[in-house]
Parts: C-alpha cells; sequence; structure tokens
C-alpha cells in the first residue's frame, strides 16, 4: 500500500512518539518550528528503513540519504544548542538584575543607616522663610537671680559627739528671700510630656511652690502616649496619643479653667507637652485667642527628636526589627501608642509645621533648652519619679526616713537613674551628629522660630526639669524656681508686646 509524503510522515512520527525511547523529541516538536520538526520525522523515517532493510539496501540508503541526515542533525544541534545558550544568557541577566537590585537596596539601608538624622537636625534655622529668633539669656538670668536669692537667718553651733575631738560644727540655716513677680490674676498649667503618668511626682514640686506662693497652678490631665476613652460634657471622645488628638483635648482643657476661673491661661510644656500646646495654639487659636496669656516650651522637640526619628526610620538596616522591639515596649509593655514617638519623628514634624503655624507675634513664645553633662560622676545621679506606699505599721529604715520630712508618710521612693541614661544618648548623638543635646532633643531642634530663646548654659539633661535629683545642690537654683523664671519673663514680654500695641494703636488715632 502507497502513502502520500504527508500520511508517511505523520505515521512514522506518531509511531515514533509511541516508543519509550523518544518521549524527548514530542517535547521537541512542540517546541520547535516545522523546520527542526521535518529533520526530525525525515531522520526517524530513514532510521525506520534502515532497520527493516537488508545489507544490500542499507549500503545503498547509507551512501544515499547519509550525508544529507547527517547535515540537518547536525544543523538543528547547533540551531537547539544556540537556542539553549541564550535562554541560559537570559536566566543569568534576569538573576544579575535581581542580584544588582537587592545589592543596590541594600547599599541604599547601610547609606541611609549611617546618615541617620544628620541630615535633619536643625532644618528649622536652615528654612529661610520662618522667622529669626531673639536671644533671651541675659535676661533670664537676671530674673532667675532675683527669683532664686539666698539668705542666711542664723548660725548655730553645736559640739562634736566624739569626745576625743573638740571641734566644733557650724550649721548655716539658709532660706530663699526671692523675689516673686509672678501675677495672681492668671491659670499657670503646667502640661506633661511623653510617658508622664508612669511618674507621679511629674512637675509635682514645680506644682506645690506655686501654690505655696498663691498661684493657681495646674497639671494637665492629659496622657501623651495612653489611648483612653473618656466623657465630656454631653460627648464622648477618644483620646489618642497623637499631636492632634491631644492638642483637641488639650483645647477643652483651658476652655474649662477659663470658663471655672474668669482668668486667662499660662502655659508651659515640657518635652512632647510643648509640642502639644504649640500644636493646640496653632490649630485653634481662633478660639484660645482670648484665652492663652503666652507659652514656654522647656525642652521640646519642636523641629522634631533625632532618637525617635533613628528608631523608626524606614528603609535603614534592621529598621523592622527596631520597629518590632518599640512597638513591644511602648504597647505592650507601657501600655501606650506608636504614635506618640511618631510625631516626633523629623518627618511628622515638618508635615505638621508646613499645615499648621503658630501664632507668631500675637502671642508670647519662650523656648528654653539645655544640653546634658556627660561627666562620669552623672552616671551616680538617681531621679526620684515616683514613690510607692507602704503599711503604716511597716517603719521606714534610716536611710529612708528623710522623706518623712517632705510630707510622704510610709511611702517608699521610686528612683532610676535618669541623669545616667541622658548622659548615654546625649554622648551618642554628639559622638554621631556634633550636636549638644539634653539627652533626647537637640538644642538646635528646640527653638521655635520667632521666640525668645533661652539658651542655658548649665549642664541639665531633658529629666531634671520634671523630676527631683536625689543629690541636689541646695545653693543652686531649682526647677521650680527655673519655672517661675520662665513665667514671669513670658509675663514680661506679653506686657511689653501689649504696651507695644497700645501705643501703634494711639499714634494711627
Amino acid at each position: 500500500m502507497f502513502f502520500s509524503i504527508d500520511e508517511r510522515f505523520y505515521q512514522v512520527l506518531q509511531t515514533s512518539i509511541v516508543d519509550c525511547n523518544h518521549k524527548c523529541v514530542h517535547d521537541i516538536y512542540c517546541s520547535s518550528d516545522e523546520e527542526s520538526v521535518s529533520s526530525i520525522a525525515l531522520a526517524i523515517t530513514y532510521w525506520q528503513e534502515w532497520k527493516n532493510s537488508s545489507l544490500i539496501r542499507r549500503v545503498l540508503l547509507l551512501s544515499l540519504f547519509g550525508p544529507r541526515v547527517g547535515t540537518r542533525l547536525i544543523s538543528y544541534c547547533y540551531r537547539v544548542g544556540g537556542r539553549l545558550i541564550l535562554e541560559c544568557s537570559k536566566c543569568l541577566c534576569v538573576y544579575a538584575r535581581k542580584i544588582c537590585a537587592e545589592m543596590q537596596c541594600f547599599l541604599f539601608s547601610v547609606q541611609r543607616t549611617l546618615l541617620g538624622s544628620s541630615l535633619d537636625i536643625g532644618w528649622l534655622q536652615r528654612t529661610n522663610q520662618l522667622p529669626i529668633v531673639e536671644d533671651g539669656t541675659t535676661r533670664f538670668m537676671e530674673l532667675l537671680h532675683d527669683v532664686s536669692r539666698l539668705s542666711v537667718s542664723s548660725i548655730s553651733m553645736c559640739w562634736c559627739l566624739d569626745e576625743d575631738d573638740d571641734d566644733a560644727i557650724f550649721h548655716l540655716h539658709i532660706f530663699r528671700n526671692g523675689v516673686h513677680c509672678l501675677p495672681n490674676n492668671l491659670v499657670y498649667l503646667l502640661i506633661p510630656g511623653l510617658f508622664s503618668n508612669h511618674g507621679s511626682l511629674y512637675f509635682v514640686n514645680t506644682k506645690r511652690c506655686f501654690s505655696k506662693m498663691g498661684l493657681t497652678c495646674h497639671i494637665a490631665k492629659i496622657h501623651s502616649e495612653v489611648t483612653i476613652t473618656g466623657r465630656t460634657l454631653a460627648y464622648i471622645f477618644k483620646l489618642y496619643a497623637s499631636v492632634e488628638k491631644n492638642s483637641w483635648e488639650l483645647k477643652q482643657y483651658i476652655e474649662e479653667l477659663c470658663w471655672g476661673s474668669g482668668k486667662r491661661v499660662m502655659l508651659l510644656g515640657h518635652s512632647k507637652g510643648g509640642v502639644d500646646a504649640a500644636a493646640a495654639l496653632s490649630i485653634y487659636w481662633s478660639d484660645l485667642s482670648d484665652k492663652v496669656a503666652g507659652l514656654a516650651l522647656v525642652q521640646s522637640p519642636y523641629g522634631g527628636c533625632p532618637i525617635a526619628s533613628d528608631i523608626l526610620r524606614e528603609g535603614q538596616v534592621a529598621g523592622q526589627e527596631a520597629r518590632r522591639i518599640m512597638e513591644f515596649i511602648i504597647c505592650k509593655i507601657i501600655k501606650g501608642d506608636m504614635r506618640s514617638l511618631e510625631d516626633l519623628t523629623y518627618e511628622k514634624r515638618k508635615d505638621f509645621i508646613s499645615k499648621h503655624t503658630l501664632p507668631l507675634g500675637q502671642i508670647p513664645l519662650i523656648s528654653f533648652h539645655t544640653e546634658a553633662s556627660i561627666a562620669p560622676g552623672v552616671l551616680a545621679t538617681m531621679s526620684h519619679i515616683a514613690h510607692a506606699e507602704l503599711p503604716w505599721l511597716l517603719p521606714l529604715p534610716p536611710f529612708l526616713r528623710w522623706f518623712e520630712s517632705e510630707n510622704f508618710g510610709g511611702k517608699v521612693p521610686v528612683i532610676l537613674p535618669a541623669s545616667a541614661a541622658m548622659a548615654i544618648t546625649a554622648l551618642h548623638m554628639k559622638l554621631r551628629y556634633g550636636e549638644p543635646s539634653d539627652g533626647l532633643v537637640a538644642r538646635c531642634d528646640a527653638e521655635v522660630p520667632g521666640s525668645v530663646v533661652v539658651r542655658l548654659e548649665k549642664k541639665l539633661d531633658h529629666s531634671w526639669m520634671v523630676y527631683s535629683s536625689l543629690n541636689k545642690d541646695h545653693l543652686e537654683p531649682d526647677a521650680s524656681e527655673m519655672c517661675e523664671a520662665l513665667l514671669t519673663m513670658l509675663v514680661e514680654i506679653g506686657t511689653t508686646k501689649k504696651m507695644q500695641g497700645d501705643q501703634v494703636e494711639n499714634s494711627m488715632i
């Protein structure tokens, strides 16, 4: 029976495909072009005829068709080999590009980590559109000297208990005889900073001193980092740790104080409390213009905090791991909110200041910043941040009985080496960025544009202004006296601006 060329081609090809030794031929047939398939089919045809023919026929077939088959097979092998090399080169190029991209990302992360906040620190001073600051350090030192003036009331003498020692011990009875000029027609509101709810003595000494002078002083009851739910008047609010939410809560607090006392409010915010207070004035100035008499920002990261930015910066080496650790510490252990730390980064501060500006020229503003000491002696300094109550039947040990004189009763002080921690972070920022800081806030980032700046030369860390130290020097001004001097200076600035405004109005008339 005779077959056409096409029928013979497909019959031989299908027979060879069924055969177990030609599975690879089927794969090549499915993926090759028509010329390659025809070459394979022709080779298979010749092989079938060769296998079923006699010796003489094999010799004739080899002499007639051998060179043609060999040439086609060689060309096919070259074609398949070239295609294989091309595909392998494409795969290698893809892998090479992927490796290059990963290396570029890694190098970018390393560069971003090493660069840190070096380009962000002091960005407020490098912005040309913002107003310049005025140095008020000299006037502040004069007011502080008047407030913390010392006097010697009497000198007493007693003998030593040791009989072999005839030396007498002299005791100087020193008391404060300062000049207090704060008016009592204002309400003084102290605004705490981050994690203040974990230190029950935050601003307590300052409030106690102000109350002894007959001044109305309050500590704002806002939790800078905790997410809570509360009820005010006829509406329900949810207080988050973000600057916007805290500013809204602070606005409500100021309005309640003004409504209850009929007096204007003088604000003093420490750390994030100053940022929250500035945000309240920036967003709700139309509602607070007749209720707020001035604002003093004490060690506040108005421009941003390099510590917060270095921890939460995206794209740096081990950035995700550092963020998970901070989320565990703040959210799980401290029961806080990560937004309290995110709002202090340079990125967030730049975005907020670009959208909300302070009413410069319409309200007295003071920026106060210090530099932490990095001397070895700071490592032994302990700060009293809270106290734990004990049963009255349990007497205090002798080395803690001096706390009873400060009306602590049967309470044990909770002390932490806050100054040592601030010294370590201040040394880190000094070595890495070359910028002086109080341990958390760089001095250049604490200066609010258009404000009166107090650049104190005394070495004070970030926690000194709100927590008392166990080894404080009674001959030096304490934190409450510095707060009093700041508020006195704020009253002076407000009075001067009011007089200048009255003179301008009279001249226009």
